[in-house]
């Protein structure tokens, strides 16, 4: 699926000082936010649409080649014989 990207007007100090008290945990506005857009699009959006999006966005599933039968070995005659 394409992404998008979102634009939220935020006060900038007010961003570095949640960049600076997320850092603290290993987490980001960034990941909060992605975090926080995915627990609001399985809020929101009615399961059968995403079932849908889901199975257009899967990969089609490829059917396997047959096997190929093993070639024998040739036998070296000179060693042997």
């Amino acid at each position: 699926m394409k992404k998008e990207n979102i634009m939220i007007p935020f006060e900038s100090e007010q961003l570095a000082a949640l960049e600076f008290s997320l850092k603290k945990k290993n987490s980001s506005v960034q990941a909060q936010l992605e975090e926080l857009l995915k627990c609001l699009y399985e809020s929101e959006v009615p399961e059968p649409v995403r079932e849908y999006l889901d199975s257009r966005t899967a990969p089609a599933a490829r059917p396997r080649r047959p096997a190929r039968p093993a070639k024998p070995q040739p036998t070296d005659e000179r060693n042997g014989e």
